[in-house]
């Protein structure tokens, strides 16, 4: 399984806060069925890279309305194939250290 973190930055718009403009694009993930969570800077999500690109996609269009012509999106995908890592554990990995 991978994971990916995306950031969907709507420019442009006509005022400073985006909410109203971000809750589309992480709605489109909550829909997806996919495992997500939600972060200050982005979502990071976790499934296989089909779906993964398929929901980055979703996020993206979905940020666009009659208020958004344009989208940056960004994207980081981890992907281990040596072993099965979901983002809690990657987190628990480290805080054992600390």
């Amino acid at each position: 399984m991978a994971m990916m973190e995306i950031s969907v930055v709507p420019i442009g718009t006509d005022s400073p806060a985006l909410s109203e403009h971000i809750t589309r694009a992480v709605r489109a993930a909550k829909e997806s069925g996919l495992k997500y969570e939600l972060n200050p800077m982005g979502t990071v999500i976790e499934g296989d890279l089909d779906d993964l690109f398929r929901v980055a996609r979703l996020m993206h269009e979905a940020t666009f309305s009659d208020k958004v012509r344009r989208v940056v999106t960004t994207i980081k995908i981890d992907d281990r194939r040596d072993r099965h890592m979901t983002a809690e554990q990657k987190i628990k990995a480290v805080m054992e250290k600390l």
